[in-house]
């Protein structure tokens, strides 16, 4: 057998490509009892969506001096280059390498919009970047990974329904770090879609993280929620188990709206909602009254994304596009998660 030329299996040792999808939680995630480890305070779930993938590819670039990340094409710089590279760091000291690296990102979800981005974007670089640099790690310790860069990220490493521990019986920081990841939640008979609503595709004027601790630090309304969020955890398991999607969907908008009212008694409030964002809830809620099961989660931002079965998918994305004139409705079912792209496209 023919040996190939040492340059291209050297290529092939250090570089990897990745893709990953988003992911909306049903039980949120919301505040953060660590900032540096990324340990929120309270568990959540969430569904991985089919829909707005991040590809990303890592290059080992011994002879550049340091990293050089493009994301959709264009060069990084600010904040997004600060926390890739502070990313990449973190591999680099488990991989025990000061290798600088070439990264390129094609997201294809609004970026900073509360249509979690991050957790596409930070899964695909986790997946990538490990193999770039040779760390080998499970999925667990890939979730745990992904967590460093983008709290969802570490529920993205996962297809459809996944549970994020956030290690709140650690005696220790240092266990927390090792109990607080992702993994998958058995789900009985059900046939979810997600129609996502996107009435502004514009960044938000207030980071999820600068948010998040303002809601936190000021808001008397969050500490009964994060109590009751525990609760509603518990009854979302089970109601996904039991293929109950009335349950599931009741669960999810009581979660998500507790959360915004959270941030509306922040002080100062802090407010994603807008009237095309109460408009569009108006509207899920008048497709209740005509029967058709449909009910409203929303993260960080002004978009609506509305549950319901698949069958009755195009029927509520119809209802949907009569109440989003300047925006877009997309439909979503559960997705993969992350995985690497081999050189032949698989």
């Amino acid at each position: 057998m023919r040996a190939e030329p040492l340059a291209h299996t050297q290529e092939r040792r250090t570089r990897a490509t990745a893709v990953a999808h988003p992911n909306i939680a049903l039980i949120k995630y919301w505040g953060k009892r660590d900032e540096n480890l990324v340990l929120p305070r309270v568990d959540s779930l969430s569904m991985t969506l089919d829909i707005f993938p991040t590809t990303t590819t890592v290059r080992l670039a011994p002879d550049t001096g340091h990293d050089i990340v493009t994301l959709n094409g264009r060069t990084a710089e600010g904040e997004p280059l600060r926390r890739i590279v502070a990313f990449l760091d973190l591999v680099r000291e488990r991989a025990g390498s000061a290798c600088p690296a070439v990264v390129d990102s094609e997201n294809t979800v609004p970026t900073g919009a509360g249509l979690a981005s991050s957790a596409s974007g930070f899964a695909a670089l986790a997946v990538a970047a490990s193999a770039a640099y040779g760390l080998g790690l499970d999925a667990t310790a890939l979730s745990r990974l992904a967590r460093r860069g983008s709290g969802s990220a570490c529920r993205s490493l996962f297809g459809g329904f996944a549970v994020w521990h956030a290690g709140l019986d650690a005696a220790t920081v240092a266990e927390a770090d090792l109990a607080s990841h992702a993994e998958p939640v058995l789900c009985g008979d059900l046939d979810p879609a997600l129609v996502v609503a996107v009435v502004d595709a514009g960044p938000k004027t207030v980071s999820s993280r600068a948010a998040m601790r303002r809601t936190v630090d000021t808001s008397p309304l969050y500490e009964p929620w994060a109590v009751s969020s525990a609760r509603d955890l518990t009854e979302m398991r089970a109601a996904l188990l039991a293929g109950d999607i009335e349950a599931v969907g009741e669960i999810a908008e009581r979660n998500a709206l507790g959360m915004h009212a959270t941030m509306l008694a922040a002080r100062p409030a802090v407010r994603y909602l807008s009237p095309a964002t109460l408009t569009v809830l108006d509207r899920v809620l008048r497709l209740r009254q005509d029967g058709i099961p449909a009910y409203a989660t929303m993260d960080a931002g002004p978009n609506v994304k509305v549950l319901c079965r698949r069958p009755d998918a195009d029927t509520v994305a119809e209802a949907l596009r009569g109440a989003v004139a300047d925006g877009s409705v997309v439909v979503a079912a559960p997705g993969p998660g992350a995985r690497p792209v081999h050189e032949d496209g698989r």
